[in-house]
C-alpha cells in the first residue's frame, strides 16, 4: 500500500529563481493531506488496510524538473541541474518529516515506528554517508523526531506521473524530453504536440518558422546539429536520447539521500547493447541506487516515413 500524491515544479519558478520556500510549504499541505487519505480511503482488502494503518506509509513525488531546468535556462547536464536537483529534494525531504513529525506530535507515532532507523536518530541521508547542503533545522527536526515520532514510516517517492504531467504540461517525473515535436494519440484524435519552451526562446530570437519547424520534424525532433538552431539552445534542448545516461544515474543517486522509499528512473538507450545495458545497470548500482531503472527505453529499429515534411526538390536524386 501506498498513498501517492506529485508536486508541480514548475510552479516554484518565480521570477527567475526557484522558490524553496514556496516549495516546503506545499510539500507540507501535501503531506498532511496524504496522511488523512489513509484514514478516510476504501480498502479493497483488509490486509491492505491494516497495513496501511500500521505503517501509514505514504509518497511525496514531483514532476516537471525538466520544465524548472528550461525555464531556468539551465541545460539537464549542467552543474547548476546537479545541485538544483540535489537542493529540491533535500527541500521536499525535510518539509515531508516536518510535517509528518508535527502529525506524530499530534495524534502518535506510527505504531512501529520503535526501532526504526528514525526513532535511533539516522534519517534516509545518514545511511548514505551524506551531508545536506541546504541550511535546514537537521539536528532540530532529529530532536524532534526523538520526542515525537513520525506519523510516517515512508513519505518521499518520485512516482511516474504520465497522466497527471500531460494534464499539466509538464515532463513526466524527473525525466528529460524524449522529443521537441511529436504526435499523440487519444480517443479524440492524433495531433502534435510541440515543446512549447523551445518554441517561446526560438520565437524571442525570431527563429521560428515554417522551416524551423519542418527541419525539427525531419530531425526526428532533435534540435542538435540543425545550423538554424543557436548552440546554447542546442544543448538547453536535448531530449533524453541525446543524454548520456551516466549523467541521469547520477542526479537519480544525488537525491538518493531524500528519498526514503525508492525512485522511478527511467533510462534511454537508442540502439543497445549488452556491453551499453551491463555497464550501464553495474553504474547504477555502484552508486548506490536502490533501484536501477523503472522502464528501459530503445528505439524502433525502422524509422518513420516523414510525410508530413515537404519533399526539398533541390536535393532529390
Amino acid at each position: 500500500m501506498c498513498n501517492l500524491g506529485s508536486l508541480s515544479l514548475p510552479a516554484f519558478v518565480v521570477d527567475g529563481a526557484f522558490d524553496f520556500a514556496g516549495l516546503l510549504a506545499a510539500t507540507r499541505v501535501l503531506a498532511r493531506n496524504l496522511d488523512r487519505v489513509i484514514d478516510h480511503t476504501y480498502y479493497p482488502v483488509e490486509e491492505a488496510r491494516r497495513s496501511n494503518l500500521r505503517h501509514r506509509p505514504v509518497g511525496i513525488g514531483v514532476q516537471g524538473l525538466q520544465n524548472v531546468f528550461y525555464a531556468l535556462g539551465i541545460p539537464f547536464d549542467s552543474p547548476e541541474a546537479a545541485a538544483l536537483n540535489k537542493q529540491i529534494f533535500e527541500t521536499i525531504y525535510f518539509a515531508a518529516l516536518s510535517a509528518s513529525c508535527e502529525l506524530a506530535a499530534q495524534h502518535g507515532a506510527y505504531s512501529t515506528f520503535a526501532g526504526s532507523p528514525a526513532s535511533q536518530g539516522v534519517l534516509q541521508y545518514d545511511m548514505w554517508s551524506v551531508q545536506p547542503s541546504m541550511p535546514y533545522a537537521w539536528d532540530c527536526l532529529k530532536r524532534d523526531i526523538a520526542a515525537h515520532g513520525l506519523r510516517n514510516s515512508l513519505s518521499v517517492a518520485p512516482m511516474p506521473t504520465a497522466s497527471t504531467a500531460n494534464i499539466f504540461g509538464n515532463v513526466e517525473s524527473t525525466e528529460a524530453m524524449t522529443s521537441n515535436i511529436y504526435s499523440r494519440r487519444t480517443l479524440a484524435g492524433e495531433f502534435a504536440v510541440v515543446n512549447l519552451a523551445l518554441v517561446k526562446d526560438l520565437m524571442a530570437r525570431g527563429l521560428w518558422n515554417k522551416d524551423t519547424k519542418d527541419a525539427i520534424l525531419a530531425n526526428d525532433g532533435s534540435v542538435q546539429g540543425l545550423s538554424q538552431i543557436p548552440a546554447d539552445l542546442q544543448r538547453l534542448y536535448k531530449t533524453a536520447w541525446e543524454l548520456s545516461m551516466k549523467t541521469v544515474i547520477d542526479m537519480a543517486a544525488d537525491r538518493g539521500p531524500f528519498v526514503c522509499q525508492s525512485q522511478s528512473t527511467n533510462l534511454f538507450v537508442a540502439e543497445p547493447t549488452f556491453k551499453k545495458l551491463s555497464s550501464m545497470h553495474f553504474y547504477a548500482w555502484k552508486r548506490g541506487l536502490k533501484t536501477g531503472v523503472y522502464y528501459l527505453r530503445a528505439k524502433p529499429a525502422a524509422r518513420a516515413v516523414q510525410i508530413t515534411v515537404a519533399p526539398c526538390l533541390a536535393c532529390s536524386a
